[in-house]
């Protein structure tokens, strides 16, 4: 099996489609969230690439693994290219919804939920890595993520993750880091355009 370095959104969605397929083959109706540089491709078409697609199946977890083995192998990816390791950072009051290119509309197939942008904000802020270390984007996609939901400043961007996360399980890291990221943001907002 040839590994590749990266998943492109159209090797995603070929591989999601396949999986689409399989279930409704299979009669079987199969929700799966997905989130990090995947949902990032997806619902908010940011990321070119990202190494995985990282996602919480619902429901026939046996039969999903099976099917993405498969579709590893046919597409010489790699064989944890659909993978849980997401878990650790999912909020209690998650907010996710609905793509409307997979919703099982037929009673089968597959339904993906994507995460609105400002739970992926706070999610990129709980797992922030310094940008490059294990291929991390995770600076740059919450300063995108910081513009596309509107987060005027660092005190509104602190509040945002403690709606989701709470307060005392914020590590000092993530204050520090989001307070530096929103200050290059808001200095970036306020820029003249012609710069």
């Amino acid at each position: 099996m040839t590994r590749r370095a990266a998943l492109s959104r159209i090797d995603i969605l070929r591989g999601l489609k396949r999986l689409d397929a399989m279930a409704s083959q299979a009669e079987k109706v199969v929700e799966i969230a997905i989130y990090g540089g995947a949902a990032l491709s997806l619902a908010f078409d940011m990321r070119v690439t990202t190494r995985d697609v990282d996602a919480v199946i619902h429901g026939s977890p046996g039969f999903v693994r099976a099917c993405a083995a498969r579709i590893a192998a046919d597409e010489g990816w790699p064989v944890d290219w659909l993978n849980d390791g997401v878990k650790g950072f999912l909020s209690p009051r998650e907010e996710l919804r609905l793509m409307r290119e997979f919703q099982a509309p037929a009673g089968k197939g597959l339904r993906i939920l994507v995460p609105t942008p400002e739970y992926l904000f706070a999610m990129k802020c709980m797992a922030m890595r310094p940008e490059g270390l294990e291929g991390s984007h995770d600076i740059s996609d919450i300063e995108a993520l910081a513009t596309i939901a509107g987060i005027p400043d660092a005190k509104s961007a602190l509040e945002l993750v403690e709606s989701f996360y709470p307060r005392g399980e914020i590590p000092p890291k993530v204050r520090f880091g989001v307070e530096e990221i929103m200050e290059r943001v808001t200095a970036k907002a306020r820029r003249p355009r012609d710069q």
